[in-house]
């Protein structure tokens, strides 16, 4: 490393979590917040969330939180969570974002292996915060909830109570910002959960860099669809602050409860939000619903976890929305690419809606490479297919106190697992998960691909591709698909198979297809497919039998 001449400027000038939220008390007080409750909508204003932020932070540390301790939080998105985000960093302390959605023995390792100290849970999840209690020995709870609950948690105490008798103001203390802030485990589909531990100045870098490329500023209104539990919530709600954004939290919902976040969305005025696909397609199945034609021009979702379909990217632009494709893991923070045309490009139509499957440009901050199998670095040509390997300044170098660290990182470099090529104009193309490809008697065939087209037919509402053992090729790929429910009955494999022989040559299509009502998740809603490998396992074999 080379040192020129020292700087004059305040280069020790700390970026931590709490610097955020009190300038958005300061500079915009009275910019309005509002959270969806099982009692209604809560409204409030930045100047007020900032009393709440100082009460709990202060009622924490009479509890005996100090810095370095861990303070689990089991919840849904709303305001409470949202608080969380900047009174337990705001003590030195780490905010634990404990997925719900993990089976139990997951989520006791979890609390085990980070040391929770105190937990805070939604009123609706204490069945299992209860559970969990009996997994790992908690020094206090803290429920969060309008109304008076019975548990059997203790000693408990109510948020609402702890805001009411605690000073609405604070001298914070200055906080190193390379303490961990935040933390956020791994699902773990393969062994246990990893944990990923976010510093106040890797949150602070990723969600400036996120309202930069995405263009977020005061004017405009965040909600927070993605659970804040997953990767700190992709950090919306973060850089929502930053700017002085109205901020929307919808509270408990369920994929099934479309239509509640769309109504939101035109209710409040949303023009800023991500999700991922899972959640979006319900969300546009119910927008075509609506009469009259609700008009959504100037809104943009940034869209993750999985390759948005090019149909429902259609779809979405005929209400004016935009869906801006984004790439990126836990490890990530979420964010590593964007995906906008860049000036210059002269693009057709088909060429357009092509280019916005690519997961993007790598944002500022973070760099790319695609390596071989022995590490050696690919040329950017869009043809040259490796493992997908990214390092920057809100990037993990490491797994908190795991050994499988040294399977994942290099020099700096965190393996991402994702097989992928780059295009000389710096865009990035997933082509599949290293685990997902299928190899075909020595041929790639992408099931990211195949995913994608079938999606684009009219009467496929989701679709998944993995592999089987085939006793000559080795593996051969097969289609997992839910129909739209006015295709039930009315489509067949024939036709699927028609369709997709307009894109892809006789060998690349699925050996089978299968017609199901319902296609398992994982904990962040990406299709399970580890789980459908092991059920279709055998599927061609014992066919050819």
């Amino acid at each position: 490393m080379i040192r020129g001449i020292p700087s004059t400027m305040n280069d020790d000038y700390q970026l931590n979590m709490t610097r955020i939220i009190q300038h958005a008390a300061k500079i915009y007080p009275k910019r309005e917040i509002a959270s969806r409750t099982m009692a209604g909508m809560f409204r409030y204003n930045y100047a007020k969330a900032y009393e709440r932020i100082c009460a709990i932070a202060n009622a924490l540390e009479d509890l005996g939180i100090k810095a370095g301790d861990v303070v689990g939080i089991m919840g849904f998105n709303t305001h409470r969570f949202y608080e969380s985000y900047f009174s337990v960093p705001g003590l030195g302390a780490a905010l634990l974002e404990l997925n719900m959605r993990l089976p139990p023995a997951d989520l006791s390792y979890v609390a085990e292996h980070s040391g929770a100290k105190a937990l805070f849970v939604d009123d609706l999840l204490l069945p299992m915060a209860e559970m969990l209690a009996q997994q790992h020995e908690f020094e206090f709870f803290v429920v969060m909830s309008d109304r008076k609950v019975e548990t059997k948690l203790d000693p408990v105490y109510s948020y609402e109570e702890l805001v009411e008798r605690s000073k609405k103001e604070r001298e914070w203390e200055e906080i190193d910002e390379k303490s961990t802030a935040t933390i956020c485990y791994t699902s773990g589909t393969t062994g246990k959960p990893k944990g990923v531990y976010y510093s106040h100045r890797s949150i602070y870098l990723h969600a400036w860099g996120g309202v930069a490329n995405l263009k977020i500023g005061t004017e405009d209104c965040v909600m927070q669809i993605v659970p804040m539990f997953h990767a700190n919530g992709w950090g919306g709600h973060i850089g929502g602050t930053m700017v002085g954004a109205k901020l929307v939290f919808p509270g408990f919902f369920t994929l099934q409860n479309a239509d509640l976040l769309v109504n939101l969305i035109i209710e409040e005025g949303v023009t800023a939000t991500n999700a991922a696909p899972v959640i979006l397609i319900p969300m546009l199945e119910y927008l075509r619903k609506i009469e009259p034609k609700p008009n959504l021009e100037g809104l943009r979702i940034g869209s993750g976890a999985s390759e948005p379909p090019v149909a429902m990217m259609k779809g979405f632009a005929e209400f004016g929305v935009e869906i801006i494709h984004a790439y990126g893991a836990t490890e990530t923070s979420p964010l590593v690419t964007l995906n906008f045309v860049k000036p210059g490009l002269e693009l057709s139509e088909e060429e357009y809606w092509e280019l916005k499957r690519y997961q993007g440009l790598p944002v500022l901050g973070v760099e790319v490479k695609v390596v071989d199998a022995n590490g050696n670095e690919l040329p950017w040509d869009g043809k040259s297919m490796g493992e997908l390997w990214i390092k920057g300044l809100w990037i993990a170098k490491e797994y908190y106190d795991d050994e499988r660290t040294k399977d994942s990182f290099v020099d700096g470099w965190w393996k991402s697992g994702d097989v992928a090529v780059i295009t000389p104009e710096g865009y990035v193309k997933v082509v599949d998960r290293v685990k997902d490809v299928i190899k075909s008697g020595g041929e790639w065939i992408s099931s990211v691909d195949l995913e994608n087209y079938l999606m684009a037919h009219p009467a496929v509402y989701e679709a998944c591709v993995i592999a089987v053992e085939h006793p000559k090729w080795q593996e051969r790929p097969i289609a997992i698909i839910v129909l739209k429910p006015d295709y039930r009955d009315k489509v067949t494999k024939e036709e699927i198979r028609e369709f997709l022989m307009q894109r892809f040559a006789k060998w690349q299509l699925p050996d089978d297809i299968i017609f199901v009502n319902e296609i398992p998740k994982t904990s962040v809603g990406k299709f399970d497919k580890k789980l459908l490998r092991e059920r279709y396992r055998k599927y061609l074999i014992e066919k050819v039998k």
